[in-house]
This record gives structure tokens, C-alpha cells and sequence, in this order.
């Protein structure tokens, strides 16, 4: 990665703690990241199309815990019911969790998946993030669906890649993984917008030296400077070298997009106080609770981008199941209703999609110490925008929430709704991996959700 360091706006953190010049970074190096050269000459060779459709994908690490979200069970015993109690919401025959007012009241605006199954167990961003298990991958690994949009469609406009990531960096590094290009290549692997716990600099990044944010409009100086580190960069054999689209690439450096997109100040504070006030701590080996990120990824769409991921807080709650339920549900409640609002507000609903999810659920028996522990069996999910039918549920859980008794739906096929919601076909796109083999976006056979089509 190649990190522009500028100087810090004094006043003018960002979200995450870190200052402008720690967010605007470019791929280009062997060892990583978004070529942006590479992305450059893929758009010209593809001729791709400029139509807007995005998707927002919201991890949740660590196994949200079903029975105490979207699939309250009034009728099960003490020790699986819980203590929380279902409330109504604006879809009579809907009820949700009592820690979700806000989404209660605007369900209309949403489609809670109840019978998610087919996870592995892991502890991973993986199966949401690609439909698939992360074992027999094939040559150069599965492309996250940030890659596969990126791949079909290219970017909206030149300067912001279609990619881009808000997954923070956690001690728990699956948790932080926000997926590759895969076989696909690194100019379709996530664009990185934030870092790690304590991380100002990045280790891995090459550093332009000398180059601040307020000389970047000085080109010439700009294409010395990278004709500079190119040839140090040769030396050590890292980089074959700068071609004829580097200067496009500077031309994203240079433009404001980015800046302003997670810049928070230039946008309505009314909007922003709609989001409410994020935790930047680390939630042990899980990601910071920044509720702004929901209101910054919306604002990536709006600068260009096709696929903007996040995580939020750490939900392995072996212990204490509901103290933490009653700290970051709230949150989670506000953040996402303002979202999927702001969406609908600004009448993007029919092309954002918003996904939200875990990568499995837990189970229904509460342990002794007020926690529930891994049920890879079931988990859950929550919909929202992308044109869907909304305001429904898909699937049903037992009485128990132990597993799915009505609409099983897979990983595979949320993904594949998605990527239809953004207009790709998926009876046409086939690729091959590094072995010549042809492979797809989701498994043949596997169909977007019905119900919401």
C-alpha cells in the first residue's frame, strides 16, 4: 500500500481517531492492495457501464445472538426465552426485540431474515462476505462480493475505486478480514479506509515521502517524487514498475471525493446527530462500536462507490449476553434505522441494498454465566433497500430457536440478492481462477430470495 501523509486538521479528527492523512492511500505495491493503475486499464478495457447500484454490508463479528434480535421466543422456558420482550412494530403481524424502537417503527422499511443456516462455526467475516466456506477455495481464493461488483461493473467515476472498506483491523484478525479480489486480482480487493487499535501509520504501507495533502496539486512535484520511489521500489523488485495510467491514478490521489466523503463536518449536523454518538474504543479482539461509519458509508455510495463493508463492536458474548445486548442494540437500532432513513430520504432506496448479519448465532440455552454460547445451526439477518419487498420476514426458527422450520436460506443466496438488487445476471458471468478453471459468483443453481424480488 502507498500512504499520502498530510497534515493533521487540527480540531478535525476523524471518527476513528485518526487524522486526514491516515485514510488516503493508494495500491500499487507487490505485496498489496488496490492497484489502481490496474483498476484504471480494467474500466477502459471493460467498457463498463456508469448505472449506480450499491450495497452496504454491516458485519457484525463474533455471532449476534438471534433469539434476543429479530426471533424473540415468548413461548420457550426461562433458560432459552431470555429477558427481553417482544414489541409491535408498523407491520402488524411483525414483532421484534424491545432494544429496537427505531426499526420497530419503520419495518415497513425492512425484511428481517429469521432461518439463516449453513454456517461453518468459524469465527470469520468469510461465509458473509463471499456466500462460501473458506476450505477447497479455488486457485487465487474466492472473491469477496466486493470484488465481483468491482469486476462487473468498474468504477462509477475514476476517482473512487468501487471497493471500499470500513472494516477496522481487530485483534481477532478473521474479524477484520474484509475479503480479497480473489482470483478475480488485487485491483478489485477492497480499498481500506481505516486501520487497527493504536495503528496512526501502518507498518505495511510504503510511506511517499515528502509529499503532504497540501502539495498534492503540485503535480510535477507529485511524478517526481513517484518516479523516486519507484526506483527505490525496483530495487527491491516489489513493483514492476509505473505504466501510462499512473497519472490517472495521481488523478484520484488529487481529487477532494474521498476526503469529503468521510469528512463528517460537511455534512448536515442534524443528519449526523440522527446516528448517534460511536465508542472508538476496541472492543477487545472485536472492532470499535462508530456509529458514524453507517452515516460515512452512505456517504461513499454518494461519492461513487459500488460496496462499502463496516464492522460493529464484538458480539461473542459467551457471558453477560443481555448487560452487552443493552449496550450495543441501541446503538446498532439507531445507526441502522438512520441509515436505511437517510437512504429513503434521499431516494436511494431502490439502489442502495443494506445487509447486517453475523456469521452465525447463538445458542438457545443460556449458560451460567448469562451468555449463549456458538449455534453455527441458525443465525439471522436484516434487509433493507435495493428495491426489495420489505416488510415481511423470511423463515421461521422452533419454538426453541434451535433451527429453521419454515424458508432455510443460505449465505449463498442473500449474496446472490443482492448482486441481483445491483444488476448483475448471474446465469451470464462466469470467471476463471489461476488454474484455467471456471468458476462464479454464487454456485449454479443458487437463486436470489424470491420473496423479495
Amino acid at each position: 500500500m502507498l500512504t499520502i501523509f498530510g497534515r493533521p486538521d487540527k480540531g478535525r479528527g476523524f471518527c476513528d481517531g485518526l487524522s486526514r492523512r491516515n485514510f488516503l492511500q493508494i495500491g500499487g505495491l507487490a505485496m498489496g492492495g488496490l492497484t489502481l493503475p490496474q483498476l484504471l486499464r480494467a474500466e477502459q478495457e471493460q467498457g463498463v457501464g456508469r448505472s449506480h447500484k450499491a450495497v452496504i454490508n454491516i458485519f457484525l463479528p463474533g455471532g449476534p445472538p438471534h433469539q434476543d434480535m429479530w426471533d424473540i421466543k415468548v413461548d420457550a422456558p426461562r433458560e432459552i426465552r431470555g429477558e427481553f420482550q417482544p414489541i409491535k412494530t408498523n407491520v402488524p403481524s411483525i414483532e421484534i426485540c424491545e432494544l429496537f424502537p427505531r426499526i420497530a417503527a419503520m419495518m415497513d422499511k425492512f425484511v428481517p431474515i429469521r432461518s439463516i443456516v449453513g454456517a461453518s462455526g468459524a469465527h470469520h467475516s468469510f461465509e458473509i462476505l463471499t456466500g462460501r466456506r473458506n476450505v477447497n477455495q479455488p486457485a487465487g481464493g474466492w472473491p469477496s462480493m466486493g470484488a465481483w461488483i468491482s469486476h462487473q461493473l468498474g468504477p462509477v467515476v475514476p476517482s473512487v475505486p468501487p471497493h471500499l472498506s470500513l472494516f477496522y483491523k481487530t485483534g481477532h484478525a478473521p474479524w477484520g478480514n474484509p475479503g480479497g479480489g480473489g482470483f478475480l486480482g488485487v485491483a478489485h480487493a477492497p480499498f481500506r479506509l481505516v486501520g487497527g487499535k493504536n495503528e496512526t501509520s501502518k507498518i505495511d504501507n510504503m510511506v511517499l515521502k515528502g509529499i503532504t495533502l497540501e502539495r498534492l496539486q503540485d503535480r510535477r512535484r507529485l511524478l517526481r517524487s513517484l518516479d523516486t520511489l519507484r526506483r527505490e521500489i525496483d530495487t527491491t523488485g516489489n513493483m514492476e514498475g509505473l505504466d501510462a495510467f499512473t497519472e490517472q491514478a495521481v488523478g484520484i490521489l488529487t481529487s477532494s471525493k474521498l476526503a469529503e466523503a468521510m469528512d463528517l463536518s460537511k455534512e448536515d449536523p442534524r443528519v449526523v446527530e440522527r446516528y448517534g454518538k460511536g465508542d472508538p474504543t476496541f472492543r477487545a479482539d472485536g472492532a470499535p462500536k462508530m456509529t458514524e461509519n453507517f452515516l460515512i458509508a452512505r456517504r461513499l455510495v454518494e461519492a461513487g462507490a459500488r460496496m462499502v463493508s463496516l464492522n460493529f463492536s464484538r458480539w461473542d458474548w459467551h457471558g453477560g449476553n443481555f448487560k452487552r445486548a443493552r449496550e450495543d442494540m441501541p446503538m446498532l437500532d439507531r445507526a441502522l434505522s438512520a441509515l436505511v432513513q437517510d437512504l429513503h430520504d434521499r431516494g436511494l432506496d431502490r439502489d442502495v441494498s443494506v445487509v447486517c448479519w453475523g456469521e452465525f448465532g447463538r445458542t438457545p440455552k443460556i449458560n451460567k454465566t448469562a451468555g449463549r454460547d456458538h449455534w453455527p445451526r441458525v443465525s439471522c439477518a436484516i434487509l433493507a433497500g435495493g428495491g426489495m419487498r420489505t416488510g415481511q420476514v423470511i423463515g421461521a426458527t422452533n419454538r426453541l430457536g434451535e433451527y429453521a422450520t419454515e424458508r432455510p436460506v443460505t449465505f449463498a443466496e442473500v449474496l446472490a440478492t443482492l448482486y441481483h438488487n445491483v444488476g448483475i445476471n448471474l446465469r451470464s458471468v462466469r470467471e476463471f481462477d489461476l488454474r484455467g478453471r471456471p468458476q462464479y459468483p454464487v454456485d449454479p443453481g443458487v437463486e436470489p430470495i424470491r420473496e423479495l424480488i
